[in-house]
């Protein structure tokens, strides 16, 4: 590794850890098209909707846009004698949410940091992704460490819902959830059933004595942008073989995303100009082994996530810098890929 690679990564992982602590899915796995680069803000929220489905699709279009973003995390309630909550941590960034893919049905939404500096320097940081599916018949969850299988929804399930299937920022998965979208009182709002999670990097580098989360998603619009709340109750393994995991405590997770214009969102999408079709490929890479082993078995590290982050950003950095070819990294990506969804044997 250069010392420009090691010099970005290290930047990379502290940015990532300090400053957006906070940040740090598939239904049928998510297409490999790549959509041009596409900007709807926060379009239909006001506008008359046709048809229900209509109007759930505006309202998750309504979440691409340029936004300051608040992370605000806190621990509640311990369930375990012993446990103190942790101090609620607060951080912020910018970012640029992009739509990447659009059939109708399937809607992906690409995350990118934007972080500059005084001196009018730049960084960029591919960040998560969101995709959603309508009336999933299968979708992408967490089974357990290293562990993500595809599971059916039944038709009772699916029936006027939507799957969200959250990506780490290398692709790889991270959870996957269904629910409805509902207009009550006034609001425009996601909700889903409880999924399973694997630890996020705050977490799992404070060797805790919980091991996944338990977590209910809401994603709901506001007259500024759109908020994204996590309702986690972080467990532990019981005692006991084959015990079911216990609860430790209960954690808030606030993600609100306000619409500004007072950062210049160039760097992010001449980023993702450059490396979009190498994403698109990783994705492709990521759906294969999901359909082919009715999941993905992948090690993850508490340093740093998914074992396979790591080259395959520096991959992406290195197509923008002209010193590798898309079709080059994309074999490469593949190749790990499918290194590193081999399970052991038991």
């Amino acid at each position: 590794m250069t010392l420009i690679q090691r010099t970005r990564h290290m930047r990379r992982a502290l940015l990532l850890t300090t400053v957006l602590s906070a940040a740090l899915a598939a239904s049928a796995p998510a297409l490999a098209e790549v959509a041009p680069i596409a900007n709807p803000g926060a379009a239909a929220v006001t506008t008359p909707a046709t048809s229900q489905f209509e109007r759930d699709r505006q309202s998750i279009l309504a979440q691409a846009g340029q936004w300051r973003v608040r992370f605000d995390m806190r621990e509640n309630v311990s369930f375990r004698a012993g446990y103190e909550p942790l101090e609620e941590k607060l951080s912020a960034g910018n970012e640029i949410v992009r739509v990447v893919h659009d059939d109708g049905a399937r809607i992906s939404l690409q995350h990118i940091l934007v972080i500059s500096d005084d001196a009018g320097n730049h960084m960029v940081i591919k960040h998560w992704r969101q995709d959603w599916v309508y009336e999933p018949e299968t979708v992408l969850t967490y089974a357990g460490p290293n562990h993500w299988v595809l599971t059916p929804v039944s038709a009772d399930e699916r029936r006027g819902a939507w799957s969200q299937t959250v990506w780490q920022t290398d692709d790889s998965p991270r959870y996957g959830g269904v629910g409805r979208w509902s207009y009550d009182h006034g609001r425009s709002e996601w909700t889903s059933n409880p999924t399973w999670r694997p630890l996020a990097r705050r977490d799992a580098v404070r060797d805790p004595i919980y091991d996944r989360y338990l977590g209910t998603n809401r994603h709901a619009l506001t007259p500024e942008g759109w908020v994204h709340i996590q309702d986690n109750v972080k467990m532990g393994p019981a005692e006991g073989e084959g015990s079911e995991p216990v609860a430790i405590v209960q954690e808030d997770v606030i993600n609100t995303y306000r619409r500004v214009d007072n950062y210049d969102p160039t760097p992010g999408d001449a980023y993702w100009a450059a490396t979009r079709d190498y994403w698109a490929g990783v994705r492709a890479a990521w759906d294969e082994v999901a359909v082919r082993n009715g999941g993905i078995w992948l090690e993850e590290e508490a340093n740093r996530g998914a074992v396979t982050g790591k080259p395959l950003m520096d991959w992406a950095d290195e197509i923008q810098a002209g010193t590798l070819t898309t079709d080059a990294a994309i074999a490469r990506a593949r190749e790990l890929i499918g290194r590193a969804t081999v399970a052991p044997a038991s």
